[in-house]
């Protein structure tokens, strides 16, 4: 053979190895809008992971294309985004959506076109029931699992009595349920039932009924800036009880916006929050070292929890890739019954035709914020 036919040879090779069908995933995220707080973390952990997935050769020879919907944070926009994911960009899975609201908009449409969804919210209506959710998954802990954790706290340090805040979205409904349903379980007594909407300016009047309802303590079940402000409320009121806020308490900017109000403030969370306070025995402390050292590096800032849901929900995805390639039954298949005993930032996954979520309390800790930053409570 001759050396220009040699060269030809090699030249072709390497145009075809480069030139292999890319495989094709969705992301509906809230990259604007009022869940900001939530989809921008998760959309950079999205573009982060692609690129070091192309930058070390794809999966099996196939480069990663992600395509990323803006949902605006809206239920409507996240429909059609997740549209024309499936029917123009032909992808084989689907990340997303950033809240609760906007992806039980999507459940229909994913069931219909037969399409693994996994999303980045919390409420446990999205799995549940599992026999109606056979194409969808998720990554963060359930709100019942939040809920346990928090109850399992107070019941330990001998307070029963409560009052509770939830926000009017899919979220809050979901969060008030279980508040109500677990509470004879751990000797719980709810003496005030508050509710407010995402864009009320001001939950002092709330806050005055918990005050004056015996309360021992004051549980808020929100996400985002309504977290903030009643954080705010509650330090201005001086209530002299506890304040726990949901799992979406879990990002440095709550801390940086609530300022000194913040202090004494506890939550359930992920330990990617206190990944440096971990053993080095913990089986999540590499991943997670790597992961928010990782974050830093690229985007100058400390990763909220929210990115380290869509970090799990995408190495699902690329897993499943690279062991069944990219046929959307195998894929959803291979995440039902292979994410056992996983480590993920959210913690260890042990996902089962029975439970598309795969996390339980356990997988959790109560922080407080001290000193502006996070220490987990025993």
């Amino acid at each position: 053979m001759s050396l220009f036919l040699i060269i030809f040879s090699l030249a072709f090779a390497c145009r075809a190895s480069y030139a292999a069908e890319p495989y094709r995933i969705g992301a509906v995220v809230a990259s604007t809008g009022s869940a900001s707080f939530l989809g921008e973390p998760e959309r950079n952990t999205i573009v982060m992971m692609q690129e070091q997935i192309n930058k070390s050769g794809g999966i099996n020879g196939h480069p990663l294309e992600v395509i990323i919907e803006d949902t605006k944070s809206d239920e409507t926009q996240a429909v059609l985004s997740a549209k024309k994911l499936l029917d123009k960009d032909n992808v084989i899975a689907i990340i997303g959506a950033s809240t609760t609201g906007e992806t039980m908009a999507l459940i229909p449409i994913m069931t219909k076109a037969q399409t693994p969804l996994i999303s980045v919210a919390s409420g446990a209506v999205i799995v549940q029931p599992v026999e109606e959710r056979y194409w969808i998954f998720k990554t963060p802990q359930n709100d019942s699992s939040m809920i346990e954790t928090i109850y399992s706290y107070l019941k330990k340090h001998g307070i029963s009595k409560v009052g509770i805040l939830t926000v009017t979205t899919s979220f809050g409904d979901s969060a008030a349920k279980a508040l109500h349903e677990l509470s004879s379980r751990y000797g719980i007594t709810i003496v005030a039932d508050e509710r407010y909407g995402p864009k009320d300016a001001d939950m002092t009047p709330q806050l005055v009924k918990v005050k004056t309802s015996g309360a021992q303590a004051v549980i808020n079940m929100s996400i985002g800036p309504s977290q903030v402000l009643v954080t705010k409320n509650w330090y201005s009121l001086k209530m002299g009880i506890p304040l726990f806020q949901s799992h979406g308490w879990g990002n440095r900017k709550n801390i940086e916006l609530s300022g000194k109000a913040s202090e004494g403030v506890m939550s359930p969370s992920g330990r990617l929050l206190v990944w440096n306070k971990l053993s080095d025995r913990n089986p999540q402390k590499k991943l997670l070292k790597k992961y928010a050292g990782d974050y830093e590096a690229r985007f100058n800032t400390e990763p909220a929890i929210f990115g380290g849901h869509a970090y799990d929900a995408f190495m699902m995805v690329v897993e499943a890739l690279k062991k069944v390639g990219p046929d959307k039954k195998k894929i959803r298949d291979y995440i039902e019954n292979k994410v056992t005993d996983w480590p993920g930032t959210g913690g260890i996954f042990k996902m089962s035709p029975s439970d598309h979520c795969g996390l339980d309390k356990d997988s959790m800790d109560m922080v407080i914020v001290e000193n502006g930053d996070w220490k987990v409570l025993k």
